[in-house]
């Protein structure tokens, strides 16, 4: 497989105190990788909702940043995905990857 995506989410300085904001970007930015790496693989919700054992309103609820998934989702996600999860935090920053597995 290729190179996975990335997405990053830089909160702006007035709203980094903001833990509200702060989450919100960190969902935001799950949810882009999610929806990058699913349409990467060119599968549907419902077919990623399969494969990770979800519905696909839950898929659909995960990619609109309405969900902050627990250890056990993510670790399921990262699978039905093929590929490995990369989280990094950088002060207010979240880099969120899916890297593609080789094959």
């Amino acid at each position: 497989m290729g190179r996975g995506t990335h997405t990053t989410w830089k909160v702006p300085a007035a709203h980094k105190a903001d833990p509200d904001y702060v989450a919100a970007a960190d969902a935001f930015a799950l949810a882009q990788a999610v929806h990058d790496r699913r349409t990467a693989l060119g599968i549907t919700q419902s077919e990623l909702a399969r494969r990770a054992d979800m519905t696909q309103p839950q898929i659909s609820r995960l990619e609109g940043g309405d969900v902050t998934p627990t250890l056990p989702l993510l670790h399921r996600l990262s699978i039905a995905l093929e590929a490995e999860l990369n989280l990094s935090f950088k002060g207010a920053e979240l880099l969120v990857r899916f890297a593609g597995k080789a094959a």
